[in-house]
């Protein structure tokens, strides 16, 4: 026998009050008291209570605006290309459809589920992102239980049963080791991002995987919060080790910049002294010098990738994954055989 769906009839038979009451308080409508609307909100949550997607599609008109939440301080929004690249591909496919993204900045990684519960509930959104899937998440199987289009921008093995769209970063991985061990480069260290995230761990495991089946030294990965000061902090930690390494893969780029000003101020030629890779390939890239070696991806067309994609199940109830190009090893001034 399947298990009864909790429904609003139930919530009102517990709080004694009428269904229209229950369905003001729940969505934050005016015509409830505040104890009330406390009450039945506490009610829904103890006896899991949802909505009802199929019920809403028939009284709920298209918001035209989807969702993003970023557990990142605000910031480094305007610092890091990386978000405002993905963010502007993402406008350029909503602005093909009329569409808006609904953004929030958020300091704790529960608020954010708690975000999309309400604009979910309000009917506020067609659909959300979810970005910098953690392990675990709590947002992966809490968005899929609200029954709202989502899109997990991410491995698929983080993305639970919401549909992914990602790239594969060992592949990028294994052709930057491969060519620096070409090189001659045997002690290849990472100055790694956040380690709860997902990508993190996988770029991780693929690292020391890769490294012994090449025969390299087991790798140094420091973690940091990929701003440049972190990025310059763990360069330091690495340059004045008493086992140098010769190379370090950096994953954003202004972390890269940030360990290039920093191997210069300590007297180290780049790339003699120690080559640099910058993972993500925008303007800062190319404007230091030496330029740096990148691994260069179309992060824009990853953000479009992944609102056509959400724009779909908005459309249809569902939409295949979309695994977007691997990104590409560019080669520059930053890399060379080890002196």
């Amino acid at each position: 026998m399947s298990k009864h769906r909790p429904t609003i009839a139930d919530i009102a038979r517990r709080a004694g009050v009428s269904k229209v009451a229950v369905s003001y308080a729940l969505n934050d409508r005016p015509g409830v008291s505040p104890a009330t609307r406390a009450s039945v909100k506490a009610i829904a949550r103890e006896i899991g209570w949802r909505p009802n997607s199929a019920a809403r599609a028939l009284t709920r008109a298209r918001a035209d605006t989807v969702g993003l939440t970023l557990c990142r301080p605000a910031r480094m929004l305007g610092a890091e290309p990386f978000f405002m690249e993905l963010i502007s591909g993402i406008e350029t496919e909503l602005a093909t459809r009329g569409c808006a993204l609904l953004l929030q900045v958020v300091t704790d990684p529960a608020q954010e589920l708690e975000v999309y519960d309400r604009w979910w509930g309000e009917g506020r959104v067609d659909g959300v992102f979810l970005a910098d899937v953690r392990s675990p998440d709590p947002r992966v199987e809490g968005v899929a239980g609200l029954g709202m289009p989502a899109v997990v921008i991410g491995h698929p093995s983080a993305a639970g049963s919401l549909t992914p769209v990602w790239s594969d970063d060992s592949a990028a991985l294994r052709d930057t080791l491969t060519y620096l061990a070409a090189l001659g480069h045997r002690s290849v260290a990472r100055v790694a991002g956040l380690p709860e995230l997902i990508h993190t761990q996988l770029r991780d495991r693929a690292q020391r995987e890769i490294s012994a089946e090449l025969g390299l030294d087991e790798p140094v990965v420091i973690h940091t919060d990929y701003s440049g000061e972190e990025g310059a902090h763990a360069t330091r930690r690495l340059v004045s080790a008493s086992a140098r390494p010769t190379a370090v893969i950096y994953d954003n780029d202004i972390m890269a910049v940030a360990g290039l000003s920093v191997a210069q101020e300590m007297g180290l030629d780049v790339p003699a002294d120690l080559s640099l890779v910058a993972w993500d390939d925008s303007q800062l890239s190319r404007v230091v010098r030496p330029a740096l070696t990148a691994l260069s991806r179309d992060i824009p067309a990853y953000g479009t990738h992944a609102a056509r994609t959400l724009l779909a199940m908005v459309d249809d109830g569902s939409a295949p994954g979309f695994q977007d190009a691997t990104a590409r090893l560019v080669p520059r001034g930053s890399t060379a055989p080890p002196r």
